[in-house]
């Protein structure tokens, strides 16, 4: 990510583009609800969007009070956390401040990062949890897991201060959150699904989409606001802006096309489900690579994230662990293709520094490789230990009872679809129509 460079004033258009990107990525939020919601059963559809709208939420008020602070606040020393009272409650940038872009606007624009990334754990997860629990797990993993990673990649240090340890010390490239985003948030679905355990009927019963209608949709919303959430990240409206814009494009087609071929090939069916997710694949994968590759890069590395991708997801069924709706195999997968192949296919016609098939040798792919599997190790490992002193004092997972029911009617006491008939009486299902469990 380009970091905010000094400046007299912001440039009004630089702004402008930014405040446009971050609507795009608060668009997403929605996206995300209706992509996972269509993916679930038809009993879980409105908690699992609650989980994703819950995540924004929770995440955009913790930001506000601490989380900016340690991500972009003045390294503490060894590339490794902001200080944490710089920017409490964001009073110091209510007064403009110099900057090419108004540095208000990026607070806004890297806090709908994290809400994004909380959001996407909450697909691993899927039908089995607590709401209540879920939001406090929502704020300490936001300042624990996600403002450190998002410091060791996106704070680049000047003259005066040092940068995140990825980024200053070890040269690693990550234009819009393959570590900090998709390796992070695919790395904590798996801690998180493995500690609370499979799903009741994992394996044996029939867990497929109830809704793939609204899977397409929240797709296509997804893809629309992916070009905020990587475009906006040159922070100008500019040619890296413009290029980035474009390599989004092709990995998501390439994307679509390539998981839509290994389907066909292994299934003799080319599906919806599946082209929504190769689009989504292509997508995770250009975003650490979008502003180090040109066109045909990426769409080599939507190809590769689409094929790879589509083949991941079935690893839950062989090494048991319940990723509900393929977080691990889509945005973990997906992540660290993008991020790794940044070493093979980096142009310094784009970023200045070339890949192993431009003649740049192996030296980029060690770097990359290093941020992947420390975020890797670092997200794996917080996050099991978070995830599992949250199901010893509050509670994390619902009784089997609740789960075969449904979080739907036990924790919001709703039905996502009405199925009665319109005439005769029916059950109340509003508010207070019995015991809640969040």
């Amino acid at each position: 990510m380009i970091q905010l460079s000094a400046a007299a004033t912001p440039d009004t258009g630089d702004t402008a583009w930014l405040l446009t990107s971050a609507a795009l990525v608060l668009l997403m939020v929605p996206g995300l609800a209706l992509f996972y919601g269509g993916m679930v059963r038809v009993k879980s559809v409105l908690n699992m969007m609650m989980m994703v709208f819950g995540a924004l939420a929770v995440v955009m008020v913790v930001w506000l009070l601490l989380g900016y602070s340690l991500a972009f606040g003045d390294d503490l020393g060894g590339g490794l956390l902001g200080s944490p009272a710089q920017y409490v409650g964001l009073s110091s940038l209510v007064k403009e401040q110099a900057g090419a872009t108004d540095q208000m606007v990026f607070a806004a624009f890297q806090g709908l990062f994290g809400a994004i990334t909380v959001g996407l754990i909450a697909g691993a997860i899927a039908d089995r949890v607590r709401f209540g629990t879920w939001l406090v797990f929502s704020a300490l993993w936001t300042l624990l897991v996600y403002a450190p990673v998002a410091h060791w990649i996106f704070y680049a240090g000047d003259a005066s201060h040092a940068g995140g340890w990825m980024l200053d010390h070890l040269g690693a490239l990550d234009f819009a959150g393959g570590t900090a985003v998709e390796i992070n948030s695919g790395a904590a679905g798996l801690a998180a699904a493995i500690v609370l355990g499979q799903r009741l009927g994992f394996g044996k019963d029939p867990m497929k989409p109830h809704n793939l209608t609204l899977t397409m949709i929240g797709a296509g919303l997804l893809w629309f606001g992916w070009f905020g959430f990587n475009a906006g990240s040159a922070l100008a409206a500019n040619h890296t802006a413009a290029v980035v814009f474009v390599n989004t494009l092709m990995a998501g087609c390439s994307g679509l096309l390539a998981w839509s071929l290994v389907e066909k090939a292994r299934d003799g069916h080319a599906t919806s489900f599946g082209a929504a997710s190769g689009v989504v694949a292509g997508l995770v994968a250009i975003t650490p690579s979008c502003g180090a590759v040109s066109p045909i890069g990426a769409t080599l590395i939507g190809v590769v994230a689409g094929a790879v991708c589509a083949v991941a997801v079935g690893w839950k069924h062989r090494f048991g662990y319940d990723d509900s709706l393929d977080v691990v195999g889509v945005h973990l997968v997906g992540g660290l293709v993008g991020t790794l192949l940044i070493g093979l296919l980096a142009n310094a016609d784009v970023v200045g520094v070339d890949g192993l098939l431009y003649g740049g040798g192996l030296d980029q792919l060690g770097r990359q490789a290093v941020a992947a599997s420390a975020t890797f190790c670092f997200s794996l490992a917080m996050t099991a230990l978070l995830v599992w002193a949250l199901d010893r004092t509050l509670g994390f997972r619902v009784a089997a009872d609740d789960e075969a029911l449904g979080v739907d009617l036990v924790i919001h006491a709703e039905a996502a679809y009405d199925l009665h008939p319109t005439g005769g009486a029916r059950p109340h299902l509003g508010h207070g129509s019995g015991t809640l469990h969040l």
